[in-house]
């Protein structure tokens, strides 16, 4: 059996579907579906159960689910907005240390969604500690779960633990992240609606629309994980495209995909002040290293190809 903590979430769900992609459906799915609109989802996947996140933990601790053959942990409060420390700490770092220690128990390989927002305000994006500044109580609990994990496995001889710090991902299957969902869906929906598509104005040394940003396509870092998990590598990595392109290339491309549309550029609100990544780019010489090869979408093929996948959703 695999299982896919988050499975019903945007990251999780395409690792589904890269696997049933390979003919494999012996999957167990791990959420909290509080918010049944994430059913959608998984409604055109193959799975084989669902647990919910709270339920899976003991019978997984007690072995109770039989032979499991790896975790891709991507289960996790992924709200950059939300300060309730408690809560976020909880979901993000205890869980997941609760879950580490139980496939390095059983030996299963382990594999977890880190963050790029654990750089937070740096100008550097390799996977060391002196570049990791979080600017949110989000971003700490992915570094401190990055730290423990460093101290107390790498080096040890355990079996496969592996990290991938996702930088912007967008793409298919995250209509239910409300206000966190990608820029290029919100950019979509703006122009269905008929208005114009919004980028932030000027802000922290960058023009109006120029903040620019690690933009990954869902289906690559789907790639990326099943990768690791099939070459047995362990380590903390990047998982962007190597390559910032700035909000406006996303409007753009929306704009160009739909042949209508004009950017409006809007004041840069105030709450974000402080706590926002003006510029993203993911160094992957880590990943590449260590022999990944595939390649990325940038904004204008990956966009557009989403873009696609939407409208073909769209009710008639």
């Amino acid at each position: 059996m695999i299982v896919v903590t988050g499975g019903a979430g945007m990251i999780g769900s395409n690792i589904v579907a890269a696997l049933n992609a390979e003919g494999r459906d012996d999957i167990i799915v791990v959420d909290d579906l509080t918010d049944g609109r994430k059913i959608f989802n998984l409604a055109d996947l193959a799975v084989a159960d669902y647990l919910d996140k709270d339920e899976f933990l003991p019978a997984f601790e007690a072995g109770r689910l039989g032979e499991i053959e790896v975790v891709f942990h991507q289960g996790a409060c992924s709200a950059t907005t939300e300060w309730d420390g408690r809560f976020m700490m909880d979901v993000n770092y205890a869980y997941s240390k609760r879950l580490l220690a139980g496939c390095l128990s059983a030996r299963v390989p382990f594999l977890y969604a880190s963050s790029a927002s654990v750089y937070g305000g740096g100008s550097e994006f390799r996977e060391e500690p002196e570049f990791e500044r979080p600017l949110n109580v989000y971003a700490w609990s992915k570094k401190l779960f990055d730290d423990y994990v460093r101290r107390n496995v790498f080096g040890t001889g355990h079996s496969q633990v592996a990290g991938l710090r996702y930088f912007n991902v967008y793409g298919p299957r995250e209509q239910h992240k409300g206000t966190m969902a990608s820029v290029a869906f919100h950019l979509f929906n703006q122009v269905g609606r008929g208005e114009n598509p919004k980028l932030f104005g000027a802000y922290g040394g960058f023009g109006p629309g120029e903040q620019s940003r690690d933009f990954v396509h869902v289906g690559d870092v789907a790639d990326v994980n099943l990768w690791l998990w099939k070459c047995g590598v362990s380590g903390i990595f990047n998982c962007g495209t190597g390559r910032a392109q700035p909000f406006r290339t996303v409007a753009e491309t929306v704009i160009d995909a739909l042949g209508t549309g004009e950017i409006e550029y809007v004041d840069f609100p105030d709450h974000l002040k402080g706590s926002y990544q003006s510029f993203t780019q993911a160094d992957m010489s880590r990943l590449r290293g260590a022999g990944y090869n595939g390649r990325f979408r940038d904004v204008e093929t990956g966009v557009r190809d989403y873009v696609e996948w939407l409208k073909a959703r769209q009710p008639s």
